[in-house]
């Protein structure tokens, strides 16, 4: 049987491959450069941290958030670059 610990491991997990997902679909943007800007960002780390509650946020949702309020990792990048 599967713990409560590994099941919100396996959710996290999730969550941040959808976000990851929709920053490269929104950006027009590799999925390796949107899984750097993810794990580079403010957002990883309250994800990682359980901050707030948002890891139970939608992943559309909270990968327009980081577009909005972290700009400056979109700043000069081109799409599909």
């Amino acid at each position: 049987m599967v713990d409560k610990k590994q099941l919100e491991d396996f959710y996290k997990e999730n969550l941040e491959e959808d976000i990851i997902d929709e920053i490269s679909k929104l950006k027009g943007i590799e999925l390796r450069n949107a899984c750097d800007i993810y794990y580079s960002s403010k957002l990883a780390e309250q994800i990682s941290n359980d901050s707030f509650g948002i890891e139970n946020m939608d992943a559309k949702y909270l990968a327009e958030d980081l577009i909005e309020n972290e700009p400056e990792f979109f700043i000069n990048r081109k799409k599909n670059d």
